[in-house]
């Protein structure tokens, strides 16, 4: 996909047909639920969200993958502990997922960097390509969640989700911050959500508020429930609040994943609580038995680093 040559970040491509929605689809058959987590906001914690749905998922005992399609600024990795871990091709040049804890598969652009300040310098059709490969080119195999943390905005990469997965996804987890501020964004990804026919799961109010362990009081730091107003203002499910907790900064810093290191904790017990109200939600889905894909994948634009460049004259 991109190596580095004399200093510089050269992005390449190998030459392939369009991979089809419908190949797509039947090539993620065997994941029951598909989960897209939006913001519509940077700096919410979305994607420590999306790490910990996942974990709490598979703590449960349910089989996870995670799809990292935040293409410019990838952080799943950091956040589940696999900083160095590599993607392989199969001998049927299919992509293996990262391994994570619980046996979470794992499928991130940043596993394809070569340095970790390497930019990814893509216009829209390339994050586009990218992100299609990754769900259709992917050996997912049978899972029973898969969730998919969106780039804030409701631009190219979420369209490109919602557009290549039509009526594939189960729907969208939006993640907002208690402040106004927050709310006058997070909210448009509620109407993307319904622009684009995406059944929205609920709402997950992060960073609510901060439980004084000295005092036993709870200060409510940016604001009070507006993750909640916002839900019933657009008639939505609030799934539940998060709390402010230090000790998720100090282990997002080291890779250690929040939820295994401090399972004990009330923000724990937070967090599953949302990870048990979204089960029980889809639990039909969750437990029903589906085909697996067989049919046959088509071959991947994506380009590992190291690999020689295909010679011009080849066809």
């Amino acid at each position: 996909m991109s190596s580095n040559q004399g200093g510089k970040i050269k992005v390449s491509v190998q030459k392939a047909g369009p991979l089809d929605t419908g190949a797509i689809a039947q090539a993620m058959k065997g994941i029951k639920t598909k989960f897209a987590i939006m913001s519509g906001k940077g700096g919410v914690g979305k994607s420590f969200v999306t790490a910990s749905l996942a974990l709490g998922f598979a703590m449960r005992g349910y089989r996870v993958g995670v799809l990292d399609a935040d293409i410019y600024g990838p952080t799943i990795p950091k956040l589940l502990g696999l900083v160095g871990a590599n993607l392989y091709l199969s001998e049927d040049e299919k992509i293996i997922p990262a391994e994570g804890p619980f046996g979470i598969k794992v499928v991130s652009i940043d596993f394809l960097l070569p340095t970790d300040d390497t930019a990814v310098i893509w216009r829209g059709a390339l994050v586009d390509r990218a992100i299609k490969d990754f769900l259709g080119s992917v050996l997912w195999g049978e899972l029973d969640a898969l969730f998919i943390d969106l780039p804030p905005g409701t631009g190219d990469a979420p369209l490109t989700i919602a557009q290549t997965l039509t009526n594939e996804l189960t729907g969208s987890i939006i993640v907002t911050a208690p402040s106004d501020v927050s709310r006058r964004i997070v909210q448009k990804a509620i109407d993307f959500s319904r622009k684009v026919k995406v059944p929205v799961v609920g709402v997950v109010e992060n960073m609510c508020c901060f439980y004084c362990p000295d005092t036993g009081k709870t200060y409510y730091v940016f604001g009070k429930l507006i993750g909640k107003e916002m839900a019933d203002k657009y008639g939505v499910p609030y799934l539940g609040m998060i709390p402010l907790d230090p000790r998720i900064g100090e282990a997002n810093d080291l890779g250690e994943p929040f939820l295994m290191k401090y399972s004990t904790s009330d923000t724990a017990k937070a967090i599953l609580s949302i990870v048990d109200t979204i089960i029980a939600m889809y639990k039909d889905k969750l437990e029903a038995k589906v085909e697996t894909a067989t049919k046959k994948q088509v071959r991947s634009l994506l380009r590992l680093p190291g690999e020689e460049e295909e010679e011009q004259g080849e066809s």
